[in-house]
């Protein structure tokens, strides 16, 4: 099951400290996304030079690439207070109105998971967004009567990993829209030498590089191996982290050269063995290896699609011939 995976989801509210100690505050700090955070650096300035709240944003991408992070990025550059929630902590029409009750102008509300909000809830916001002002109806039965909320300009942040789940309405009012790409092994392997001197461990080139290689394009996996790595390391009271170690530990973990894990090579090693590499409906493949379809579109499949071992057809999923070499299985050509 995802919870099972040492590259599981994690929301911002979980977070422990050290979690969120590992985040930079300001663009010049945060490493990749190059052309991201060239443009949001242009919009910010203008925005700030013009003294207006700057034009709501939609982050998309697969999980841990750093949207959130960048939401809080973008608060601190601006200068701003942000507030933080996910479409599905809002509920009803009045969770949505006491956040925006709370904004100042100029303000960051960010928005995780957006595409889950409820449709009530998305309606509301349409209005909110784009003229700053809401209407909502104040007492009960004959008394009931529409009141018409002002709001400070705000700037909305919102992320998703499922762009393609927004209404055209609402993906329409975002000005600027930003697709957060997987990460280099070089930018890989700088972000887990800075989280390596906030550990205060000694990490070698060499061993931030055997590192990165094996964490699927991800900073939010790359910390998260680099923190058992650690566990590793403090076991066998080893002063400096050498590829050896780096090695052994991910073997432990059962994350190969690649960043598989069980998870990602029980779901290539179903198709082969089962269907001969597809093609495969997603929803048989949910029921073979007992996840939600949702999970595996999510978590599993950007990055094998990326890497070239699954690919998408009319007809299903399918394994590629790289996806059968590395896993060491012969490829019988389809006719």
């Amino acid at each position: 099951m995802a919870d099972e995976r040492i590259v599981d989801q994690q929301t911002h509210a979980q977070e422990d400290p050290i979690e969120r100690s590992l985040r930079p505050q300001l663009l010049a700090d945060y490493i990749g996304q190059t052309a991201v955070k060239h443009q949001l650096s242009v919009y910010i300035q203008a925005a700030k030079k013009r003294e207006e709240a700057l034009d709501h944003v939609l982050l998309y991408g697969p999980p841990g690439l750093g949207k959130t992070t960048l939401a809080l990025v973008i608060a601190n550059e601006l200068g701003v207070h942000i507030r933080s929630t996910s479409g599905p902590a809002i509920e009803k029409p009045g969770d949505l109105v006491a956040l925006l009750n709370e904004l100042q102008a100029g303000d960051v509300l960010f928005i995780d998971e957006i595409h889950r909000l409820p449709k009530i809830v998305e309606e509301m916001l349409y209005s909110a967004m784009e003229d700053f002002y809401i209407d909502i109806v104040v007492g009960q039965g004959p008394t009931a009567h529409p009141v018409h909320f002002p709001l400070p300009p705000f700037t909305l942040v919102g992320a998703t990993t499922r762009a393609g789940m927004l209404s055209a309405p609402l993906r329409d009012r975002f000005g600027i829209t930003a697709h957060m790409a997987y990460y280099t092994p070089e930018e890989l392997t700088q972000i887990v030498q800075r989280t390596a001197g906030i550990f205060n461990m000694s990490l070698p080139l060499e061993s931030a590089q055997a590192l990165a290689l094996r964490s699927r394009g991800t900073p939010r996996i790359a910390n998260r191996l680099l923190k058992r790595i650690r566990d590793f390391a403090d076991v066998a009271e080893a002063d400096t982290v050498t590829v050896a170690l780096v090695d052994h530990a991910l073997d432990q973990l059962q994350v190969d050269e690649r960043g598989l894990d069980q998870i990602d090579r029980k779901l290539l090693m179903m198709m082969i063995r089962d269907y001969d590499g597809g093609p495969v409906g997603l929803a048989t493949i949910a029921a073979n290896i007992g996840e939600e379809t949702a999970t595996i579109e999510e978590m599993y499949e950007p990055y094998l699609l990326q890497i070239g071992f699954l690919k998408r057809t009319p007809r299903g999923r399918m394994v590629t011939p790289a996806g059968f070499a590395h896993l060491d299985m012969p490829y019988l050509t389809k006719k």
